[in-house]
């Protein structure tokens, strides 16, 4: 197999800073197409898995990225589905067996086949090749692969859509809120101001809960109708049994039992945030009231492609703060001090 070499940038090894380096790319198969990377959001699951917490880590060096916003540069000589020029996403996974009963029904993401769906990065394709995310110049991918994104949409706010917009879109389309739904999102961050902006969308009664009243005129302002803290033990009292859905988007370990305890009989808790630690729950904070507890990950190739389109009807794109490469490493520092509104979006062309 040849390949060409594109800038990038990866962490080196397990919790250390990242670095500019070089990376292959393949060349173009019959299906595939070259992506110009513009812009690459930064996710949490980004530093999750650069600092090993996810398990080992797997291969490093590790290039992050998988809120991927790019122009087609060239095509392979059997691809029907775009055109160079084209403006388009890749977000949390590059291939899958396509044969199971999941990829057959356009859940790419539940990839039941050997190797599972093939991620973006860290991961292994079915080529033996480790695949490279978007914090790059270039990117190779199937066209099937790849989402079109709405001429609606800017580039730096469609990318963060690959993962936050559609880690939301698809529990909130999934369990069907919309009007007359109560729904809660816990957590005002990269993943949940796109909740509120989506479910709001969707026709939702939407209520934040935060840890506490600091971002409650953001959440307003991108659509919420409540916000409370959670904080404050008085939430618990006054919301019990309010809610047909909450999603739970923070990656630190919650008391669930407490937000269960949030939801009227039929109510379902998604959690779509992955804590490094088990989640304990009490079997009777679900028995009384018919309570379900489920998860949720992000969507298949239809459904990203629907999320899209949804998006750039209602001009739903993420807040985001732009940077150059360089200051990935301090990006990362300030997501973790909870210091952004609400993604980071890095400049491929500064890579």
């Amino acid at each position: 197999m040849t390949h060409t070499s594109v800038s990038a940038y990866a962490a080196p090894a397990p919790k250390a800073p990242l670095e500019r380096i070089t990376i292959p790319r393949r060349e173009l198969g019959s299906h595939d197409i070259l992506i110009e990377i513009k812009y690459a959001g930064i996710c949490h699951s980004d530093i999750h898995t650069v600092r090993a917490e996810w398990g080992d880590g797997g291969n490093f060096p590790i290039v992050p990225g998988h809120e991927i916003a790019g122009v087609v540069a060239e095509v392979g000589a059997e691809v029907t589905r775009y055109r160079t020029g084209d403006r388009v996403g890749v977000g949390c996974f590059v291939d899958s067996c396509r044969e199971c009963d999941n990829c057959r029904a356009g859940l790419q993401q539940y990839c039941t086949g050997e190797l599972g769906n093939v991620g973006t990065y860290n991961a292994t394709g079915r080529d033996g090749e480790t695949t490279h995310g978007g914090y790059s110049t270039h990117l190779v991918v199937d066209e099937n692969y790849a989402l079109r994104i709405p001429d609606s949409l800017p580039l730096d706010a469609a990318a963060p859509l690959l993962c936050a917009g559609i880690t939301l879109y698809s529990p909130l389309a999934h369990w069907k809120a919309g009007p007359g739904k109560k729904v809660a999102v816990v957590g005002l961050g990269g993943l949940g101001h796109m909740g509120v902006k989506i479910a709001h969308a969707m026709g939702a009664e939407v209520t934040v809960l935060s840890q506490s009243l600091r971002k409650k005129d953001d959440g307003l302002r991108l659509g919420a109708d409540h916000y409370y803290a959670t904080s404050d033990p008085a939430t618990f009292e006054q919301l019990a049994g309010t809610f047909d859905l909450i999603v739970n988007t923070v990656s630190a370990n919650l008391d669930l039992n407490a937000y269960l305890g949030l939801l009227r009989t039929d109510g379902t808790l998604v959690q779509v945030g992955a804590p490094e630690h088990p989640l304990p729950v009490a079997a009777f904070a679900l028995i009384p009231g018919r309570k379900s507890l489920a998860g949720s990950m992000i969507g298949g190739i239809p459904e990203t492609q629907e999320m899209l389109d949804f998006c750039g009807e209602h001009g739903l794109g993420a807040d985001i703060e732009v940077i150059s490469a360089e200051q990935i490493n301090e990006a990362y520092e300030r997501v973790l001090a909870s210091d952004v509104r609400y993604r980071f979006v890095i400049d491929a062309s500064t890579i």
